[in-house]
C-alpha cells in the first residue's frame, strides 16, 4: 500500500518525528498506465465522496483542430513520443504531453487520462 504522508528527514537533516500516525486520506493508489485498447474505465471514490474516473484503456481521442476550430472523435493508432518516460512509447502508454498518431495526423494529449477518464488532444501542425 502506498502512503503519501510526510516521512524521512527535515531540510536540516534531522529526523522527522510525526506527532500522529497515518491517516486513511493519505493512502495513495497505483498509477493507471492507460494503454491503447478497447475502452475500460474504473470508478474511484475520493475524499469527500466525489468520484474520479480512471481510464485503464482507451482507443479514441477527442482531437481539437486549432485551424478550423472544430473537435472530432478519432481512433488512436500508436504513441509516437512520450517525454514522461522513454519506455512508455514502446508500451503505448498514454499520459499528458504524449504525442499520438491518429487518422487526422499527429496530436498531443492535453489532459490526464488516468485522472479524467477521457482522452483530449490538440492536432499538431504538419511538418
Amino acid at each position: 500500500m502506498r502512503w503519501q504522508g510526510k516521512f524521512g528527514r527535515k531540510p536540516t537533516g534531522g529526523k522527522l518525528i510525526l506527532a500522529r500516525g497515518k491517516r486513511k486520506c493519505e493512502i495513495g493508489r497505483e498509477q493507471s498506465d492507460t494503454t491503447i485498447a478497447a475502452v475500460r474505465v474504473k470508478k474511484i471514490e475520493t475524499k469527500g465522496g466525489n468520484i474520479k474516473l480512471r481510464m485503464l484503456r482507451g482507443d479514441m481521442a477527442t482531437i481539437a483542430d486549432s485551424v478550423t476550430g472544430k473537435s472530432k472523435m478519432v481512433k488512436i493508432e500508436t504513441v509516437k513520443e512520450n517525454k514522461a518516460n522513454l519506455h512508455y512509447m514502446r508500451r503505448n502508454i498514454l499520459t499528458k504531453g504524449a504525442i499520438i498518431k491518429t487518422e487526422m495526423g499527429d496530436a498531443r494529449i492535453t489532459n490526464r487520462p488516468g485522472q479524467d477518464g477521457v482522452i483530449n488532444a490538440i492536432l499538431l501542425p504538419a511538418v
